[in-house]
């Protein structure tokens, strides 16, 4: 299922007590949906990475009372004061056969031993599939009938929300935005290849660069070889940041670009820069100029970065036009 599916199936599982598994490849974003999720309801995430565990780690050491062995439960556990949160074992099935039995009794009892996980804390665990080449052991069908299995698949629409939200490079949301294909793909011979955490970390970069042309020869080792030569491409029928500072300044006569990329780009970079009162401003005029079906996820886009662009008369004249575009 897509993120934004998975982020609500998560927050209503959140209300029943059986641990959730999240299955899906390297890279995107499954930690990130879980954080996010905790956030939303005020959780704290105690983030248990099972693979760097001993068996023994669980249990805890023991201590002599009263000349009986007591085992004092780890730290890295919630304690019994602790208020409630979510337990998230990542990386669970990359966890050697003897760890993961260790985990048997905590996921489906809730103890270990003469430990008891508190009451209001919910498991949720993640791992990667044996098909994305990641490490991974076998995990027993005894822990995976413990679990409800939720599969995660990426989807472009939802991560340039996400992107957007965060302030990705434009250039990279609108590249996505035309070649949502390259948004992920399976791991091949090469160390590098695309995947959302690997688009992400390209923005981060061309930032700190001060442009892609400063950092264009480390694009390869971040993306993949493929994926840099077709955002290279891209960009060269991009248009410059320059290009749409004119197009801001006068909305109603300026030349709009005709190329699908260079529309994907004033789109994303009108996302980007739509908390700007001028940009917010002028995107009401170029949702009427540009394709119908541009102009609403323009709009949409506005709406959710300031929500007085439906106040906008550009705003309303797209809505007699194109308003039942809008509700799909």
């Amino acid at each position: 299922m897509k993120p934004s599916r998975l982020s609500t199936v998560l927050q209503s599982l959140m209300a029943q007590r059986w641990p959730a598994f999240i299955w899906g490849p390297p890279g995107v974003g499954k930690s990130s949906i879980v954080r996010a999720v905790a956030a939303k309801a005020d959780l704290p995430v105690i983030d248990l990475r099972a693979s760097l565990l001993d068996p023994t780690d669980l249990r805890g050491i023991p201590s002599i009372d009263k000349g009986r062995a007591v085992w004092c439960p780890p730290a890295f556990l919630p304690s019994a004061e602790a208020p409630p949160g979510v337990l998230f074992l990542d990386e669970i099935n990359a966890a050697p056969p003897l760890v993961q039995a260790g985990l048997y009794q905590l996921v489906l009892d809730r103890r270990i031993g003469e430990y008891e996980l508190p009451a209001g804390w919910w498991i949720v665990a993640a791992g990667n599939r044996q098909q994305d080449r990641a490490v991974t052991f076998r995990m027993s069908s005894a822990l995976s009938n413990r679990f409800i299995h939720l599969d995660f698949e990426t989807d472009a629409a939802d991560w340039r929300a996400w992107a957007i939200e965060r302030r990705l490079d434009p250039l990279v949301i609108s590249f996505i935005g035309a070649r949502p294909a390259l948004l992920a793909e399976a791991p091949g011979d090469a160390a590098a290849y695309p995947t959302p955490r690997s688009w992400e970390m390209l923005s981060d970069v061309i930032r700190v660069f001060g442009g892609y042309k400063a950092c264009a020869d480390l694009a390869a080792g971040i993306v993949g070889e493929g994926a840099a030569i077709e955002f290279a491409a891209f960009l060269k029928k991009a248009l410059t940041e320059a290009d749409m500072r004119k197009i801001v300044a006068d909305p109603e006569n300026a030349t709009l670009p005709k190329s699908l990329d260079g529309i994907y780009t004033l789109t994303s970079w009108m996302a980007c820069e739509a908390a700007d009162a001028e940009v917010s401003k002028a995107g009401a005029v170029l949702i009427n100029r540009v394709p119908p079906e541009f102009g609403v996820i323009m709009a949409r886009d506005l709406m959710r970065a300031r929500t007085a662009f439906v106040r906008e008369p550009g705003y309303k004249t797209f809505i007699a036009s194109h308003g039942h575009l809008l509700v799909r």
